[in-house]
């Protein structure tokens, strides 16, 4: 087969992911009501990523069960500094400061009882973000520090830089959650590694996901939700 061209195939990978964050800096920046920017947010990410879907190798996962395991380990290690240390552990000023923000959820009291809104937003964090940052991540972003032509660079290459700087940058992406971030970005870049296959990442991502919105569901830790 042969080899996308290095411009469009970057764009695949990319494209999604960087849709979302625009979109999410100006949510950050202009204070929108959530209840109408949130569904725009999810359009338009969604309608990057299913551009992209094609455009990518993604197969299937090699590792099903497997990659659940560690998707729910990783909620886990997520939920546990809050779970065992209390509200207070995340006050800490190495967690909310001017440089990584807060600890607070951006859903308003009244849409937490909205069936249409919550369905959205469980859909948007299971099924739209894992897979927008995975192509981004450890589809793309692993490569890419290895070799500006990433495409030449097998899915699960290990080398220091590109493991330790995309874990890095994972975690700063987290904002307040960075210590937890750091986890999961290095478990998830190892699962790369091990598993070679970025639909196994993508699933345990999603599962990591899944997990936590239900747990915001049933305990009411909205704080997860920014």
């Amino acid at each position: 087969m042969a080899k996308t061209p290095h411009r469009q195939a970057t764009l695949a990978y990319v494209a999604p992911f960087a849709v979302y964050v625009v979109l999410l800096f100006l949510d950050h920046s202009f204070a929108w009501p959530v209840q109408w920017w949130y569904p725009i947010r999810f359009a338009a990410s969604a309608a990057a990523l299913a551009w992209a879907w094609p455009r990518v190798a993604i197969g299937r996962p090699s590792a099903f069960w497997a990659s659940l395991a560690v998707g729910a380990a990783v909620f886990a290690i997520w939920i546990a500094p809050d779970v065992l240390f209390g509200p207070a552990y995340r006050r800490h000023w190495i967690f909310s400061n001017s440089l990584m923000g807060g600890a607070a959820g951006s859903t308003p009291d009244a849409l937490r009882h909205s069936p249409a809104f919550i369905i959205l937003r469980a859909a948007g964090s299971a099924a739209l973000v894992p897979p927008l940052e995975e192509l981004f991540w450890r589809g793309w972003m692993m490569r890419w520090l290895i070799h500006h032509d990433f495409q030449d660079i097998p899915l699960g290459t290990y080398a220091p830089l590109a493991f330790w700087g995309v874990a890095v940058m994972f975690a700063s992406e987290h904002g307040a959650y960075w210590e937890v971030g750091l986890a999961a970005g290095i478990i998830y870049n190892w699962w790369m590694l091990r598993t070679k296959n970025l639909a196994d990442c993508i699933l345990a991502h999603a599962a990591t996901n899944a997990f936590l919105s239900a747990y915001i569901l049933l305990a009411g830790q909205w704080q997860y939700w920014p």
